[in-house]
């Protein structure tokens, strides 16, 4: 058994105990009524940026299938999956205790104390052991892989054979944060539903329910809108303690070149730490300023401001300057400062032909 002291997926907010979610309504619909036709296709790819609720997306539907079998006990469609944290299907999965629910995902490496960031061709054969057996409660049996990314090469291959050949009433549900990578006979084997991200008020609300209240009254709303409508990763931003670093970036930034040294200086020094918390408030600052790199040379582009080439040019070079520093476990504060230098010649870099 998983120490539930260690490992994050035992937290009360896990996908598989949070019973509510915001903004997919479109699909629970769609889903509802592919089930209440009896027309519910054997597999599905829950696709989207990551962080945005396929997981939570993905146990809401186990959980109402294994709650309702059959459309015609019901006297009317319901109009969402809702099943009620109370009811007893919803603790059993809950506890990982349904007999009809099978769960694909890495394991919690106790000696590393984090999650392994493959799923074994171990893993993947659960399906196949499970269905081996007989349905608990004879009705749907649920197979919810989290997230089909992780997947190695082998083990892709092992879930591939058994949505090849599906027993009967049996429902996949696998989410994937890059589908596109996935092989494309496991893609052809399901129906896709592509999830959006949120507006940034529905972040803010998640947050709310999930997050702590912070120190800084501005920081929840602050992560929110730099999350790119995703609640796990504006809750990601608040753990790593990188947001109130970026917003002195991008005062930086305002002010315009020549950067303020001193201010350039402490923020490198902020988020260049080592150590899991060090490398998490790294990973989150470098996806935050690549990012926002992308996101300002795009609409410079389409403002037709003739700085928008310069910033593409800083965004390449800085791209690679990260992978490189990642690979090869380079000097992290000086590879931001450099990455500042970048963005600061793109800011004051005069146009051609002017």
């Amino acid at each position: 058994m998983t120490d539930e002291t260690d490992d994050p997926r035992e937290s009360t907010h896990h996908p598989r105990r949070r019973t509510v979610l915001y903004g997919h309504e479109r699909m629970e619909r769609r889903l509802l009524e592919a089930w209440s036709a009896g027309r519910l296709h054997h597999a599905f790819l829950i696709a989207g940026p990551q962080g945005i609720g396929k997981a939570t997306f993905a146990y809401r539907v186990a959980r109402f299938l294994l709650r309702h079998p059959d459309p015609a006990s019901m006297a009317a469609v319901p109009e969402n999956l809702d099943v009620p944290a109370t009811d007893m299907v919803a603790r059993l999965v809950a506890a990982r205790s349904h007999p009809d629910l099978a769960i694909v995902e890495p394991r919690f490496d106790d000696r590393t104390k984090r999650i392994k960031r493959e799923i074994a061709a171990e893993d993947a054969r659960v399906p196949g052991a499970f269905f081996a057996l007989t349905a608990g409660l004879g009705g749907y049996r649920v197979v919810v892989v989290d997230a089909a990314d992780n997947l190695n090469s082998t083990a892709a291959n092992a879930l591939l054979k058994i949505l090849e050949e599906p027993p009967p009433r049996a429902v996949f549900l696998v989410v994937s944060h890059a589908p596109g990578n996935l092989l494309a006979t496991i893609r052809s084997r399901c129906i896709r539903l592509d999830l959006a991200p949120l507006d940034t008020t529905l972040v803010r609300r998640v947050l709310g329910e999930v997050a702590e209240e912070p120190d800084d009254p501005d920081l929840l709303g602050q992560a929110a809108e730099l999350s790119r409508g995703s609640p796990g990763r504006a809750l990601d931003l608040i753990n790593a303690h990188v947001t109130g670093h970026f917003s002195r970036f991008r005062k930086l930034v305002a002010a315009g070149p020549p950067f303020n040294r001193k201010d350039a200086l402490d923020i490198a020094a902020g988020v260049s730490g080592r150590g899991s918390e060090g490398d998490e408030g790294w990973e989150m600052f470098c996806w935050l300023l690549t990012d926002w790199l992308t996101a300002h040379a795009r609409a410079l582009a389409f403002a037709g401001d003739p700085h928008a080439s310069a910033f593409a040019e800083a965004h390449e070079e800085i791209s690679g300057s990260l992978r490189r520093t990642n690979a090869l476990n380079l000097d992290r504060r000086q590879t931001i400062l450099e990455a500042f230098r970048a963005v600061e010649q793109a800011a004051g870099r005069r146009p051609t032909g002017s």
